[in-house]
């Protein structure tokens, strides 16, 4: 077995990586950092829109290596740089109790807003006021896994890049554009001119949302709204919307959480949309 090339928690390269776990700092350089398999093994594979990899530099134990030899030599692959470190090294960079032995520090992902829109979104997420960095990550998690084309956050969010964003996310991070810092004013004008319809997803919504489906009016190309954990949209930004839907409580329970929230109203328009799809004449 191989020894560990870090051993001192105070290497210049492990000071530079553990910076990043403050916001200043991962603004400053435009990196972040990615734990554990799952996300390590999406950010070797994706590329940005130049072709640069995202992945620049991989810590990983000698025990982690070994058990997930693939990754570490997909890293060596796209150009990363690669360290072999003592576990207490390893928990010096991992912002987890428990680091499960890789560390990536990535390159930002964030795309411009302009570019969301001239690609014609069909379904979006827009976290507006969203405080929670493990609940963004969730709802961004969500939108991947509904099909959403776009998540934007709007500049009252939580920090994208936040650990506990990344880890919440379970690797999505690396597979839709997600702008960040817009203007909730700004993002639902843009989304509007680009043909799509902004929802407010409110619990005292004055449509709802089985209302909408039975209606026929989620077909088309969607942006949900998502507010704070706590206290839900402010009056402002609900007028902005074209419609605010509540999602129906059938039971007896008060309210649905954030994440939760916002994975019935994507699926739903998901579902539709892929309803109309299939119903659409041939061209």
């Amino acid at each position: 077995m191989p020894t560990p090339e870090l051993i001192s928690p105070r290497s210049p390269r492990v000071t530079a990586a553990r910076r990043l776990a403050k916001r200043n700092f991962r603004g400053k350089d435009r990196l972040f950092i990615a734990e554990g398999p799952q996300a390590v093994r999406e950010a070797v594979a994706h590329r940005g829109p130049d072709g640069e990899a995202t992945l620049v530099e991989l810590f990983t134990t000698v025990e982690a290596a070994e058990r997930y030899a693939d990754i570490v030599d997909a890293a060596h692959a796209a150009g990363a740089r690669v360290h072999h470190a003592a576990d207490t090294v390893l928990a010096e960079v991992s912002q987890t109790v428990t680091p499960q032995g890789l560390v990536g520090v990535c390159r930002f992902l964030d795309s411009p807003f302009e570019d969301i829109l001239a690609a014609r979104p069909k379904l979006v997420a827009v976290l507006a006021h969203v405080r929670d960095p493990g609940n963004a990550g969730t709802v961004l998690r969500c939108a991947d896994a509904a099909g959403a084309d776009a998540v934007i956050l709007t500049d009252a969010s939580v920090d994208l890049y936040n650990p506990k964003s990344v880890r919440a996310s379970v690797g999505s991070h690396f597979h839709l554009p997600v702008a960040v810092g817009v203007p909730v004013e700004q993002a639902v004008q843009g989304l509007r001119d680009a043909g799509v319809r902004v929802l407010a997803a409110d619990g005292a919504g004055e449509q709802d949302l089985d209302d909408e489906l039975d209606a026929g009016t989620m077909g088309g190309p969607t942006a949900w709204i998502f507010g704070n954990e706590a206290w839900g949209l402010p009056e402002e930004t609900r007028a902005l919307a074209d419609a605010v839907v509540r999602v129906p409580i059938h039971g007896k329970a008060e309210s649905l959480n954030l994440a939760t929230a916002a994975a019935v109203c994507l699926y739903a328009s998901a579902r539709a949309q892929r309803a109309g799809a299939k119903g659409a004449p041939a061209s």
